[in-house]
């Protein structure tokens, strides 16, 4: 059986991981480059993954009887 697709959660904590070595300054410049391109992968799955959920909810909440929907400001928290 095929290892399932990482959740978000997983994805997150390997990019706190792929940092954390970047930071370390102990990496050659091809394991640099070999550990960002990685980090790129990374964010852009996850935020593929965001923009899903996000689909989701909106559709959740447009069937549960039209409640507009308007986009996060976190400058309003």
């Amino acid at each position: 059986m095929a290892d399932a697709e990482p959740g978000f959660d997983q994805i997150l904590a390997r990019l706190r991981e792929v940092v954390g070595r970047l930071e370390s300054g102990d990496l050659t410049l091809e394991q640099s480059l070999a550990v960002y391109e990685e980090g790129v992968a990374l964010a852009r799955k996850g935020q593929q993954l965001l923009a899903s959920a996000e689909k989701r909810v909106e559709i959740l909440v447009s069937a549960a009887g039209g409640v507009e929907v308007a986009p996060f400001d976190e400058r309003e928290t």
